[in-house]
């Protein structure tokens, strides 16, 4: 059997569930989650070990228009995330419609080329099936539109756990060949009083 192992980066506008997202992928809170725009300030790995695989999650803080200096070098650990990872899942949440912002950071991530790109349609359970399948095809016309490709479209509820499993094994069948890249058990690279003191 194949071992896969790498990075996966979640992405998308502030307040777009990839906080919520990563913590219910790792089964523990290791990401602040907040209503408050550019809650998280670092790169926080989560990471995920079975039999087959070892996916660890980098969650960035929201791009944005920076207005302060902190915003300016939350922009560059943002992209920075993005040059060194397997994988990147565009945010996209299914209670807004795709904005500029959307379509600001879509564009800036379908310009690195090579990085299979999954977009997760983020708090699905807030929506009504008509609503939900307008979404998937604003996704479908944002695509057109950047002339690009998905690698996966995958609609979740990081709240009721939607189709987490479904995101886990398309995020997994992405990764390169690799060995067990952290030990078993770990499910951040953080310092333990690190975690406790944003809990």
């Amino acid at each position: 059997m194949t071992y896969r192992s790498g990075f996966v980066s979640i992405v998308g506008r502030p307040n777009a569930g990839k906080s919520t997202l990563t913590n219910r992928l790792i089964g523990h809170k290791v990401a602040i989650t907040s209503d408050r725009p550019q809650t998280t300030r670092r790169l926080i790995r989560g990471i995920l070990t079975t039999d087959e695989a070892q996916l660890i999650l980098v969650d960035t803080p929201g791009l944005h228009r920076p207005r302060t200096l902190l915003g300016e070098r939350l922009n560059a650990s943002v992209r920075e995330a993005w040059a060194s990872v397997d994988v990147i899942g565009l945010c996209l949440p299914a209670d807004q419609e795709i904005g500029p912002g959307d379509r600001f950071i879509a564009k800036e991530i379908v310009s690195l080329g090579r990085t299979p790109i999954i977009v997760i349609v983020t708090k699905a359970d807030r929506v009504n099936s008509d609503t939900l399948m307008e979404r998937l095809s604003d996704v479908g016309a944002l695509a057109e539109e950047l002339g690009c490709a998905w690698a996966e479209v995958v609609p979740v509820s990081s709240v009721s756990g939607l189709n987490v499993d479904v995101l886990t094994e398309q995020m997994i069948k992405l990764l390169p060949e690799g060995p067990v890249l952290y030990p078993d058990g770990e499910f951040s690279d953080e310092a333990l009083d690190i975690t406790i003191a944003e809990l």
